[in-house]
């Protein structure tokens, strides 16, 4: 009986070892990857916002390239 205690007593000590070992590494790569999207998420929405503010412009350029052409009309 202590010779099967002596061959699966160690077995047991490195599994429940290894089990913890892998749960801390998962823990800790969850944690990264959600840290790494919080920071993907936030250049997403500057980019975004640099978008919106973008065409807004163009818009307005549109309209002061007419509001020109009409004053050049009225001028000749």
């Amino acid at each position: 009986m202590s010779d099967l205690l002596v061959a699966v007593l160690p077995g047991l000590c490195t599994g429940i070892l290894s089990l913890i070992g892998v749960y801390a590494a998962n823990r800790k790569s969850a944690t990264l990857m959600e840290y790494r999207l919080k920071e993907l998420e936030k250049k997403v929405d500057k980019h975004n916002q640099v978008v919106e503010r973008t065409f807004a412009l163009e818009g307005r350029m549109n309209e002061a390239e007419h509001d020109i052409r009409d004053l050049k009309g009225r001028a000749s």
